[in-house]
């Protein structure tokens, strides 16, 4: 019920002067059609199809019923419209009660707009949330009097709030969110006693005092303050908002205890203060009310009290990440489906009364030192989703009554004692998409009817005690990206495994012995780890074919013979195996596994760009091998002379007329037909360098029109999308230029980008070495891109945003790529999770191994490991382990952090060293576990600026 009123609370005031019937209307009143006319043609929106006569048929238009009609609502939200000026206009509408221009792109909003419209009595409410205003507040705001809702969230304004709206004396709903406000927070809005919704979150309001002052909104039900720079503590006084339902203070730098009279407040049903630095106890009887708490990341301590966990209104509840001590109550409110106590110091038990929770569909109760057995009565959750158990002292064995679960999505308990072998009812969860059960004591085989989970994506069984071998039905998994077995005792033939194996394949550590067989040979696959086993014979060349290939560890083995040559991104660990030999790179020891195997073919291509630099024919070389390495390119062959690819329809989308006299499709199929201009390939698409007469260079992608998973069977749509992308303008996106159809593939035209990639320039040796500002300049470049993508009309995700996908114009110049790729690939269209599609090795958001769809929640994880690696100067995984797990691993060691640093940057001043230390902790707060507790792109790009 509290989620619910606060999802509908924007619609209390709206709903009573909004309601109009959806039925053909009377006749305008005299002017009224001509004032739409008028406004149709200043506005010049296509989603107005003004042939049809009576504007209130029109997209977003209400009419009263009454004879003769009129226009009392304007709904244009999403029209695409930026001509400010053109504003002033809708004014001239007299009987106008609601107006809502939300997600369009005006910067400003004209002084007249407000002195006209404020002549309209019956204006009620008015939304501009999700343009693009700048600047301060209109000071003539005031002057809109009878207003009851504004919204300008979701834009860029800055400065201080109260004086700008004084006048508004019948406002009921105020919100300001996601803008660049600061200052104390406003107290005089109108008539104080009006207010009834206040939300601020995602700003720059400061200070200690404001939460006393807040309390003169006396009829408050709902404030946001969430995401502000609020400090000083929460008062008793708080509790005088009688009427408050909803209070949200998350992500602030709150100190001292959460106000223990919380509980007096009978219509308080929302509280959220996660993410600052409360201290003390949680208070007794805080949920008497309550539907939902989070008091998430924080410092509490103490137990959880008897009572807490009972209240029979409450439905979440979420106290991870603090320092709460002693048992979980066994009593528990019935109506719970949300339950998060991981990360705590929690001792004692699970209650097997959490079985009775048929509501629950979320559980996480890891690390902590919960002992006893995983209780068996947890088979009884009809509902639940979520299961996290790890990191615990759990005993006993598997439960099989945890084979009930029918819609278990995740099911994580590793890092406990269970022992006993895996049963086999757990292999009936048909929606199972994660199962980790990872260092524990399980002994037995792995059975064949573990090949039932056919949607698994991830499967952990690595360090317990399995013998046998590896059933044969292992290969029947379609969807499987992640497969760790290392740490056991398994033995024997290694069966034909899951083509769709793309992040890892673990197999160290075991009794395997023979050749290395032709069964390992996966082409998707990114990590294979062969160590402590006792593989013999020769390394087999078709390991130097997996193009995806990454990282391959075959370290203390007995192979022999000559190492084949990798590809110039693969890192090879061999050590201990001492009939091997590294004929490639002699400079490197078989017994150095850390250090990085360069290809000599590298050295070669450099020493031969070198020569010919005075000839200006380096660059290009470089670029080239730089790009090859960077995409994984197969060294293919395409097909030439007759069977160049034939212009079904050539389009420009960029209006640069420069581009246009100089992009010549006929001459740039002619250059993607030639083999020797292929720079790389990558997941989605192959990419080309083409010259055209003029002597301009372009970077051409070519998209297969034949894969299932992308938009084009209808080409209208596929054309609307590109359009959409090639008028894009932001300095740090790529952007299409033009674009040319075949008859089974797609190319789009990009500007050519002489730099290579980032990842080129941290992780490879390019010879320009990256100091500090050039790092922070670019994490500031590809967050203004990033909040630029996430902050359209219609937001672009992007699928796969590593350090490899963010292309260099010059050192402080990155250029985000392959964002259309959102726009043109159909997800719905793959059989598994979304990481099936979406993420490289390293950068892949957790919940994407469980979710169906790419979030910015996600895109913001694999900034945060971008940001880490500008930071560490370390790849985004490292002998298996992945960075982002790394760093978190110090992130409550602050102290530590400046070890962890880049040595190379971080000692240049202590400027810089301070400001390292603060983009640290905008990472760490990037890669959280949780989806919910990472920052918002528009406040990662803010904290950034901060950071200067």
């Amino acid at each position: 019920m509290g989620c619910c009123r606060y999802v509908r609370g924007f619609l209390l005031f709206v709903v009573p002067f909004l309601l109009s019937p959806e039925m053909s209307s009377p006749a305008l009143v005299h002017g009224q059609n001509s004032t739409m006319a008028s406004l149709s043609r200043a506005l010049n929106s296509t989603l107005w199809n003004t042939s049809n006569s009576d504007p209130c048929n029109w997209k977003g238009v209400d009419c009263t019923e009454a004879s003769p009609s009129q226009v009392t609502r304007l709904t244009l939200s999403g029209f695409r419209l930026s001509n400010s000026s053109s504003l002033p206009l809708i004014c001239r509408v007299d009987s106008l009660q609601s107006l809502d221009l939300s997600g369009n792109s005006f910067n400003s909003i004209p002084p007249d707009f407000i002195t006209d419209c404020g002549k309209l009595t019956g204006l009620k409410l008015l939304n501009f949330s999700g343009n693009k205003l700048s600047g301060n507040l209109p000071t003539t705001l005031s002057s809109l009097k009878n207003l009851q809702v504004l919204d300008l969230s979701f834009n860029l304004l800055k400065g201080t709030v109260d004086s700008s709206l004084e006048g508004l004396v019948q406002l009921r709903s105020l919100n300001l969110s996601f803008n660049f406000f600061n200052g104390s927070i406003p107290t005089k809005l109108g008539r104080t006693v009006a207010l009834q919704e206040l939300s601020l979150s995602h700003n720059f309001f400061q200070g200690s005092k404001i939460l006393p002052e807040i309390v003169v909104y006396k009829n408050l039900s709902l404030l946001d303050l969430s995401f502000n720079s609020l400090n000083g503590s929460v008062p008793d006084s708080i509790t005088s908002l009688s009427k408050l339902e909803v209070l949200i203070l998350s992500s602030n730098f709150l100190t001292g205890r959460v106000p223990h009279n919380l509980s007096t407040m009978r219509n308080l049903h929302w509280f959220a203060a996660n993410t600052n630095s409360f201290t003390g106890p949680v208070p007794q009887g805080i949920t008497r009310h309550l539907q939902v708490l989070d008091l998430s990341f924080n410092e509490l301590g103490g137990s959880i009290p008897p009572d807490l966990l009972s209240l029979p209104n409450l439905e979440s509840v979420d106290l991870s990440s603090n320092l709460l001590a002693g048992p979980i109550p066994s009593n528990l409110s019935r109506r719970l489906f949300r339950l998060r106590l991981g990360q705590n110091r929690l001792n004692g038990s699970i209650p097997p009364t959490i079985g009775e929770l048929t509501k629950l569909a979320y559980l996480e109760l890891e690390a902590n030192k919960l002992d006893g057995e995983v209780p068996a009565r947890l088979g009884g959750l009809a509902n639940l989703t979520l299961l996290n158990l790890a990191d615990n002292n759990l005993k006993g064995v598997l439960p099989k009554e945890l084979g009930n679960l029918s819609k278990l999505v995740v099911m994580k308990l590793q890092k406990n004692q269970i022992n006993g072998t895996i049963p086999h009812e757990l292999f009936g969860l048909g929606q199972l998409l994660t199962l980790n059960l990872s260092r524990n004591m399980l002994s037995g085989t792995i059975p064949p009817s573990i090949s039932s989970l056919t949607k698994l994506s991830s499967l952990n069984l690595e360090c317990n005690n399995l013998n046998g071998t590896i059933p044969k039905t292992i290969g029947i998994f379609r969807d499987l990206r992640e497969l760790q077995l290392g740490n056991n005792k398994l033995s024997g033939d290694i069966p034909r495994m899951p083509e769709s194996l793309s992040t890892a394949l673990n197999l160290s550590n075991n009794l395997f012995s023979g050749p290395i067989p032709t069964t390992l040979s996966l082409p998707q696959l990114e990590i294979l780890d062969l160590s402590n086993n006792k593989f013999t014979g020769e390394v087999p060349n078709f390991l130097a074919d997996m193009n995806s290939l990454t990282l391959l560890i075959l370290s203390y083995n007995q192979l022999s013979g000559t190492l084949p040559q990798f590809r110039h991104w693969v890192t090879v660990e061999y050590a201990e195996n001492w009939g091997l030999v590294n004929r490639t790179t002699p400079a490197v020891s078989p017994t150095s596994p850390s250090k990085r195997r360069t290809s000599s073919a590298l050295v070669i291509i450099v020493s031969v760009a070198a020569a010919l630099v005075g000839s200006g024919v380096a660059a290009a070389v470089l670029v080239f091998v730089v790009s090859r390495r960077f995409y994984r390119v197969k060294d293919e062959r395409v097909e030439t002379g007759e069977h160049l690819p034939q212009v079904v329809e050539g389009v420009l989308l960029n209006r640069d007329r420069t581009h246009g006299s100089q992009i010549d499709f006929a001459r740039a199929m002619e250059e993607v037909g030639n083999p020797g201009n292929v720079l790389g390939k990558s997941k989605f698409s192959t990419y080309y360098k083409a010259a055209m007469p003029g002597g301009t260079t372009y970077c051409v992608k070519k998209l297969n029109w034949s894969d299932k998973i992308f938009q084009m069977g209808n080409q209208g749509r596929f054309r609307q999308e590109l359009e959409a992308m090639g008028r894009l303008s932001n300095s740090n996106v790529m952007a299409p230029l033009a674009y040319v159809l075949t008859a089974d593939s797609v190319y789009l035209f990009y500007e050519h980008v002489h730099k290579c990639t980032l990842f080129d320039f941290l992780h490879n040796e390019m010879g320009d070495v990256m100091d500090w500002p050039c790092r922070y300049s670019v994490a500031l470049g590809i967050a203004q891109g990033l909040t630029f993508l996430h902050g359209l009309n219609q937001p672009v995700l992007l699928l796969d945003l590593t350090t490899k996908s963010i292309l260099m114009k010059s050192l402080r110049e990155p250029k985000i790529a392959d964002a259309e790729l959102f726009k043109v690939i159909d997800l719905s269209r793959s059989t598994g999770s979304i990481s099936t599609l979406a993420g490289s090795v390293g950068y892949i958001a957790p919940e994407y191994a469980y979710t169906m769809r790419v979030t910015a929640a996600g895109n913001i994880y694999s900034f945060g490991v971008v940001l880490l690696e500008l930071l560490t100067g370390k790849p985004p995984v490292s002998k298996g382990i992945e960075l982002a797990k790394w760093a978190l691993s110090y992130s409550s060691r602050i102290k530590e952090w400046e070890q962890i640093l880049d040595p190379s940057v971080c000692h240049a001043s202590l400027a810089v060293r301070s400001q390292m230390l603060s983009v640290m902790n905008i990472a760490l707060s990037c890669v959280s576990h949780r989806a919910e507790a990472r920052p918002k792109t528009r406040n990662v790009l803010k904290m950034l600026f901060n950071a200067r």
